[in-house]
C-alpha cells in the first residue's frame, strides 16, 4: 500500500475592499446656510410688517430709496389732551436748517404718535355717557398714505342729517363739537369729503352731487363755529355715490363724511 506524500492544504483568503463613498465635497453646506439665511430674512420681514405703523412702514421704504423726497416737520408741544403738535413747514421760515434723513424719520414718527393719539383719545372718551357712546358709533378711524381718516357715517335708524337735506341732527353737532376738541391736538390741514348713496333714477332731481357738496361744507361750517381754524381747510369736496362704502349703492351706510388730517 502506497502512502500519500504530505502536502500542506491551500487556504485562499478573500480580503473584502470597501470603497468610501467620500463626502462629495461641501457645496451642500453652504446651498444650506444660504436658504437658512434666506428663511431668517424672510420670518424678519414678516415680523417687522407686523409689528410696524404704516408711518413707520413708510420711512423703511423712504430710506432704502433715498431719491424720494420727505419733508415733513414736527415739533413737540402740549396739546389739550397732552398730544404731540406738528409743526407746519409754512412756519418755520426761511432761516431754518434743512432737514436731515433722520429729522424726516423722527418727524413721521412724530406724526404718527399723534394721528394715534386722536384715535386713543375718542376711544377713551366712550363710557362717559350714553349720548356720547351712541354719537361715537358713528365714527371710525384709520391711516392712509394721505393722512389719518375719520369717517362719519349714517347707522340704521340714526342719520347724521334730516332726510334728504344738509340739516345735521343733533348727533351731527355733538360729533362736530367733541371734533373740534380732539383736532385741536394737532396742527394738520384738513380735508372733508362728502359721499350719499344712490338713488333710483326716476327721481325728477338728482341730489347726489349737490347733496355731498353740501353736508361737506355744513360740516365745515359747524367745525368753525365750534372753534376749528378755518385757515385749516384745506379743500371741501362731493363724491355723490361714486365710492361706496358697502357693496349694496342704495344702503344708507355710503351716506358718509370722511374728515382727513393732511400728513405736512
Amino acid at each position: 500500500m502506497s502512502r500519500q506524500p504530505n502536502v500542506a492544504p491551500v487556504i485562499i483568503k478573500r480580503k473584502k475592499i470597501v470603497k468610501s463613498s467620500g463626502h462629495h465635497g461641501g457645496a451642500w453646506k453652504v446651498a444650506y446656510a444660504d436658504f437658512v439665511t434666506a428663511m431668517m430674512a424672510f420670518f424678519l420681514m414678516m415680523w417687522l410688517l407686523g409689528a410696524t405703523t404704516e408711518s413707520q412702514r413708510r420711512g423703511l421704504a423712504d430710506y432704502f430709496n433715498p431719491s424720494i423726497p420727505v419733508h415733513r416737520i414736527s415739533s413737540g408741544g402740549d396739546g389739550m389732551f397732552g398730544g404731540t403738535d406738528i409743526e407746519r413747514r409754512d412756519q418755520l421760515g426761511p432761516e431754518s436748517p434743512p432737514t436731515t434723513d433722520a429729522d424726516s424719520d423722527s418727524d413721521m414718527q412724530a406724526e404718527a404718535e399723534s394721528f394715534e393719539n386722536i384715535t386713543q383719545q375718542l376711544s377713551g372718551l366712550g363710557g362717559e355717557s350714553p349720548v356720547l357712546d351712541q354719537a361715537l358709533r358713528h365714527i371710525i378711524t384709520r391711516q392712509t398714505d394721505e393722512g389719518l381718516v375719520l369717517e362719519l357715517f349714517d347707522l340704521p335708524g340714526m342719520p347724521l342729517f334730516d332726510g334728504d337735506s344738509d340739516e345735521p341732527t343733533a348727533v351731527m353737532r355733538q360729533i362736530s363739537s367733541i371734533l373740534t376738541q380732539v383736532f385741536s391736538i394737532v396742527v394738520n390741514d384738513l380735508a372733508i369729503e362728502g359721499h350719499t348713496r344712490s338713488y333710483t333714477v326716476v327721481q325728477a332731481s338728482d341730489p347726489r352731487w349737490a347733496l355731498s357738496s353740501a353736508r361737506a361744507d355744513q360740516v365745515r361750517r359747524m367745525l368753525g363755529e365750534s372753534g376749528f381754524d378755518p385757515a385749516r381747510v384745506a379743500r371741501v369736496t362731493g363724491h355723490a355715490d361714486r365710492r361706496p362704502a358697502v357693496s349694496n349703492p342704495m344702503a344708507v351706510r355710503n351716506n358718509r363724511l370722511e374728515l382727513i388730517l393732511l400728513r405736512n
